[in-house]
């Protein structure tokens, strides 16, 4: 699956939906670190690095979702797909 530029946006915004589903946060922060999914105080966390580029931010909450467990709701089969296939990229 090939997602053009412009659409990264557009699918950042249904992957955050994903995580809200599930339970989970996603923040945006700045420092010396890529991202991904933790635990603080029994809450999910999604932590993405601000200053990587859209793409990126794409996979590391793809991985995420990946990690936190997909199979048990509902999800497009275009959402699933760009989560499977996003997620083996890193």
């Amino acid at each position: 699956m090939k997602i053009k530029e412009k659409e990264f946006e557009e699918v950042l915004q249904e992957l955050k939906a994903v995580a809200d589903q599930l339970g989970a946060s996603v923040r945006y922060e700045k420092g010396d670190f890529k991202g991904g999914y933790c635990i603080v105080h029994d809450k999910k966390i999604i932590v993405i690095n601000k200053l990587t580029n859209l793409q990126k931010k794409v996979m590391i909450l793809s991985t995420a979702l990946k990690e936190l467990g997909i199979d048990s709701i509902y999800l497009s089969p275009r959402v699933r797909e760009i989560i499977e296939e996003l997620s083996d990229v890193q």
